[in-house]
């Protein structure tokens, strides 16, 4: 086991040195916190981590999948390209411009590097496969997003068509409001090699606009092998979204992707003025990741765990797939740690593809040291001016009979102009009684 140190387990650590050892990481969480309130939102000050966790458990042996260190739980099917996105090899998601005729108010699109521009410049995605295929990249899954991408109908039918013709045995998707869509054009995609469709719904439009995107879904069931709905779901919203599941359900479509609802750090009076509020905790492990997505909502979360809960319970046969946050991380981890020669002292851990290693602090560094020389290993490293000893976790066995904390770092790799480099994210607390590979690999 390993205690993940958060200010109502810091006092746990017994040993002074790594305990202001963490409680720099907790710092530096207090700052982010900081910044997340200045953006004008509340936080929860409930932790629901405990009932989260049991629903979890209730899941599985009702039969639900549970992956990805339990950050991607579904029943019944997933799409293949969701399985891919775990490590994101060989997946390319591609829009010709971030224009959309929505004005959704938890978009997180301006939160895209160069968002003006793209929003009112347009790519030239054909001459970007042409290329692509020229430097014989192989790509599985391809994507195309947006913005609203069939504003741009000519260029998508066009970029499905090339896609086909450079990768005919790659999974193509598109997502869409939807609000474009007509048989002609439904039938060009089809033609163009289209595999998947996933439209969005949106809970704060009236009936009439949502009964809308509900008969353009059952018009693409007609042309488009896998039909899905992708959604980002909104606490409070249980009750309605049990009612669109049914009718999901009663359309025949493949699946639904219930994503976890977020914050995107800007137009906070509409969150508020919602009663929404950010998780108390949000991330597992603070970093500047890719998805430009946000802060998860606190409540959006439990919603998608009933809504599971409901599909099994009603019987239903669409595929029901939960993605947290956390579950669009670990392309990015897999990415920036995989196939790169490892720090010495570092195992890429399975469960969020980050480098995870063991640190003695203090009093403990001559007892743990002795323990590791006298069964020959030697590769530790001592950094003197911080105060710890690092080994690898695969040597924390050999120190059960010591009466020791160890520290788990939490590292990832970073491409700088002077080449790779480790950087540490956080340190959590175990002991050689509690801890098993497992926990990390």
């Amino acid at each position: 086991m390993i205690i993940s140190i958060t200010p109502q387990t810091h006092h746990q650590i017994k040993n002074p040195l790594l305990a202001e050892y963490a409680a720099m990481y907790l710092r530096i969480y207090d700052r982010f916190m900081d910044q997340v309130r200045a953006s004008g939102i509340g936080i929860d000050p409930d932790d629901h981590s405990t009932w989260v966790d049991e629903k979890r458990r209730q899941l599985v042996r009702k039969g639900a999948i549970v992956r990805n260190n339990d950050h991607s739980i579904y029943i019944n099917a997933i799409s293949p390209a969701c399985v891919a996105c775990r490590k994101g090899v060989g997946s390319a998601t591609f829009y010709v411009s971030l224009r959309c005729h929505r004005d959704c108010y938890y978009c997180f699109n301006p939160n895209q590097v160069d968002y003006e521009f793209s929003t009112t410049h347009e790519r030239d995605l054909v001459a970007e496969l042409d290329s692509i295929h020229a430097q014989g990249q192989k790509i599985e899954y391809l994507a195309l997003t947006g913005g609203e991408p069939l504003l741009h109908k000519e260029q998508a039918v066009a970029f499905f068509d090339r896609a086909s013709a450079h990768f005919p045995e790659s999974h193509k998707r598109l997502y869409t409001t939807g609000d474009q869509l007509n048989e002609t054009l439904l039938r060009e995609l089809h033609a163009a090699g289209l595999k998947e469709i996933r439209f969005s719904i949106r809970m704060h439009d009236s009936e009439k606009a949502r009964r809308h995107t509900l008969d353009q879904i059952a018009l693409a069931k007609q042309f488009i092998p896998d039909v899905m709905v992708e959604m980002p779901i909104l606490p409070g919203t249980l009750a309605e979204m049990q009612t669109i599941l049914l009718e999901l359900n009663q359309i025949g479509i493949f699946g639904i992707n219930l994503l976890e609802f977020c914050f995107p750090m800007n137009n906070a009076a509409a969150f508020n003025g919602r009663g929404f509020r950010v998780k108390q905790r949000p991330f597992e492990t603070l970093y500047s990741y890719w998805y430009a997505g946000g802060v998860p909502v606190s409540g959006s979360e439990q919603v998608c765990l009933e809504l599971l809960d409901f599909a099994i319970e009603q019987g239903l046969t669409l595929g029901v797939h939960y993605c947290s946050l956390e579950n669009k991380f670990t392309g990015q981890n897999y990415q920036q740690n995989a196939g790169y020669p490892l720090p010495r002292t570092a195992v890429l851990s399975h469960k969020d593809f980050m480098l995870k290693s063991a640190k003695a602090f203090g009093d403990d560094i001559p007892v743990v040291r002795r323990a590791l020389e006298q069964r020959n290993y030697r590769s530790y490293e001592i950094d003197s001016q911080r105060g710890y000893l690092e080994f690898h976790v695969n040597q924390i066995s050999a120190l059960k009979p010591l009466d020791v904390e160890i520290g788990i770092s939490t590292s990832t790799l970073e491409q700088r102009a002077g080449g790779l480099v480790e950087r540490e994210l956080k340190i959590d607390l175990t002991t050689p009684r509690m801890f098993k590979l497992s926990d990390v690999s």
